[in-house]
């Protein structure tokens, strides 16, 4: 019988390695030249039966098989949805995945395109119920070690910090790390003392990070600080001495840079109603729309505040109401919410920093004056406005708003906002110009 009847069918294989550890892959003979070489042998053992190699490398180095987010597994999974390999090859089951959930998405892929999977050091075919019942043992067995492996992780990390050991991870202002421990980095020790003693002072965090941000105060990672960055310092139990885990604390090894009577002092502050100090905070700023509010009869508005038990309600009033003076226009509101009226303001000009017309004006404007700012540049200023806006503190808020704002309408249909748009150029000048001297450091 002609055996050319039947030949036999090429089968196209791929082989997947992977290794957790980037340790030894800097060897000229590492982990995944071994697995490679075991299952090219393997391949080449199958020759018989039409399988051939074929030339992409699919290899993922220092990487979990926890996880399918791995470079070399994603393009040998678009290899194999474009109909480019029948057989996927690996040294182990386990150097495919050690997550059971993960596997059974894996085998669904190389089911629906019609591949078979092999492992070299453990035989088994995934077309058979036999197969799959094997593999999924075998899936089991990789993935309770994983899993073991991760708690016994996290028992020596809790057994470390319950003896105060630094066990690596983000080293707070203050300190150095050496021979794996935090010493006192004695500058950046006084600039912590610093921000405890005057957030005692101010009270406010919000007050302190203006400060510190003028002054150019920066953490470990090279960033301004801001009001969440303080925060953080300021509950940090490290600077105590202490080495917390899990939200407990434990004596440290290392020295600590708060004496108990600062960290007293600052957290009795931290435990006041954050309302009452944010009110407080408020208090010292300017109302946003102090000599920019009026009524449509020509009555100035002027800010006014009344306190009700702990909290304190802010108002814009008419100078008609305040002199007893009848008002021309009953239907005109005499007294607004100050919160209510500053939120349209505000509204309005987001709305009008998006708009394009604007952004044209801009951009002709800087040119004319001379600046070199690049288009793309003002594009994104205009357009980070809005969340930049959320980040200002209130003084500085209310210095934009100068700028931008002409007059405020209250009518009896309504606000009337006149936008000064020749003032948004000088707005990006002003947001613009730290950014170029930051990235000049």
């Amino acid at each position: 019988m002609d055996q050319r009847a039947n030949p036999v069918r090429r089968q196209r294989c791929a082989i997947y390695t992977r290794k957790s550890s980037e340790e030894g892959l800097e060897q000229e003979f590492n982990s995944l030249h071994a697995q490679r070489e075991a299952c090219e042998a393997y391949i080449a053992s199958q020759r018989s039966e039409g399988w051939v190699l074929v030339r992409d490398q699919y290899d993922d180095g220092g990487i979990s098989g926890g996880t399918l987010e791995r470079p070399g597994l994603k393009q040998l999974l678009a290899d194999i949805e474009d109909g480019l390999i029948d057989v996927v090859v690996v040294y182990k089951i386990d150097r495919l995945s050690r997550s059971l959930m993960d596997f059974s998405k894996l085998v669904e892929v190389f089911d629906r395109n019609g591949v078979t999977f092999v492992s070299v050091t453990q035989s088994f075919n995934t077309t058979t119920s036999m197969g799959r019942l094997t593999l999924n043992i075998l899936l089991s067995f990789a993935q309770f070690e994983r899993e073991v492996t991760a708690e016994r992780i996290r028992d020596k990390v809790r057994a470390s910090r319950m003896k105060g050991m630094w066990m690596d991870g983000y080293v707070p202002l203050g300190y150095d790390v050496k021979n794996r421990r935090l010493v006192v980095n004695e500058e950046e020790a006084a600039t912590v003392r610093g921000i405890f003693e005057r957030f005692v002072e101010v009270g406010s965090a919000t007050v302190l990070a203006r400060e510190l941000r003028r002054k150019g105060l920066r953490n470990k990672q090279g960033t301004l600080v801001d009001k969440g960055y303080l925060y953080r310092v300021l509950v940090n139990r490290v600077y105590r001495g202490d080495a917390v885990h899990k939200g407990k604390a434990y004596p440290g090894e290392h020295q600590a840079i708060i004496d108990e009577q600062l960290w007293d002092q600052v957290h009795a502050i931290l435990r006041q109603n954050p309302r009452k100090r944010a009110n407080n905070t408020r208090a010292q700023a300017p109302a946003l729309l102090k000599g920019l509010i009026f009524t449509a009869t020509g009555a100035a508005m002027t800010p006014s505040s009344t306190k009700k038990g702990a909290r304190r309600y802010r108002y814009y009033v008419s100078m008609d109401v305040i002199k007893n003076r009848e008002p021309s226009d009953a239907g005109i509101p005499r007294r607004l919410p100050a919160d209510l009226v500053e939120a349209a303001v505000v509204t309005e000009l987001r709305r009008v920093m998006r708009a394009p017309s604007i952004t044209a004006q801009v951009i002709a404007h800087l040119a004319r004056e001379g600046h070199a700012f690049a288009e793309a540049d003002v594009i994104s200023a205009l357009q980070t406005f809005e969340d930049v806006w959320g980040q200002l503190f209130p003084a500085e808020q209310t210095r934009i708003v100068q700028l931008l704002v002409r007059r405020v309408t209250v009518t009896s249909k309504g606000l009337v906002i006149d936008v000064r748009t020749d003032g948004v150029s000088g707005v990006m000048r002003d947001m613009m110009a730290p950014r170029k001297k930051v990235a000049a450091e």
